[in-house]
């Protein structure tokens, strides 16, 4: 299932053909970040990250925007991490400085075992920058989330015995992206925190930065760095996670 998955988050986009703004007036966007780093020798090292985007306008007032990554580390033949996150989107009128979404998202993380973690909600969302260069948005919504998790022992001894936690969750969301030196540097960041409605304990955030320097008019050299905090892990594992990847941005448009 994992491999049938990894050849559809990958190769479909670049079928087709950063961040892709959902209020553009194209019918069709896509692009794929393929970042990465390769060490042999003494010590096997290799690490893989994959991330596409999809834009599609099916009507004049809706779009449907679609993330998707791959994550995959393996240090001394050892695997770290093979993980998968899909991140789905309906916006209603989203040209206008104020609109509705609905959002599902689906996801696994090998290291810290989660087997299935899904969520699902509503909100909206808040154009501060409109553009086709330079935008930020804010968004806030409400999900319900469920994580199935490989053990049942956590940090927070209080959700000990029972591997599946559910809740109510809030969000708060920034995202832009900056064209600067005349379009010689583009910035672009996804900072999201996601507490429980009810439980304090119970809240994760994540921050995505990244740097882009155009190569060619579809192909854009990328440095990507993310910062991830859980507040409940399996007992044993580190609450913070961060990744620094090199590569190549491939776009559509």
């Amino acid at each position: 299932m994992r491999k049938i998955l990894f050849y559809y988050l990958i190769f479909f986009p670049s079928i087709l053909s950063a961040q892709i703004n959902e209020s553009d007036t194209l019918n069709l966007k896509a692009d794929l970040s393929i970042t990465g780093f390769g060490q042999t020798g003494n010590v096997d090292t290799w690490i893989f990250r994959a991330n596409s985007n999809l834009s599609f306008k099916p009507s004049k007032r809706l779009v449907f925007k679609s993330n998707n990554s791959y994550v995959y580390q393996e240090f001394g033949n050892n695997k770290a991490d093979e993980d998968i996150l899909s991140l789905n989107f309906l916006y209603l009128n989203p040209e206008r400085k104020i609109y509705p979404q609905l959002l599902g998202f689906v996801s696994t993380n090998y290291r810290r075992e989660i087997n299935l973690r899904y969520l699902f909600g509503a909100g909206f969302t808040y154009q501060i920058i409109s553009g086709s260069d330079n935008w930020l948005k804010i968004s806030i919504s409400s999900e319900y989330e469920q994580t199935d998790f490989a053990k049942a022992n956590f940090n927070l001894t209080e959700y000990n015995g029972v591997k599946s936690i559910s809740t109510i969750r809030g969000t708060i969301w920034a995202n832009g992206k900056y064209e600067l030196f005349e379009n010689k540097l583009i910035a672009n960041h996804e900072l999201y925190f996601q507490p429980s409605l009810e439980d304090n304990n119970n809240y994760r955030w994540q921050a995505n930065l990244g740097i882009e320097l155009p190569v060619w008019k579809y192909l854009n050299f990328k440095i990507n760095y993310i910062h991830t905090v859980e507040s409940i892990v399996i007992q044993g594992q580190k609450q913070v996670d961060s990744m620094m990847t090199f590569g190549f941005t491939l776009k559509s448009y």
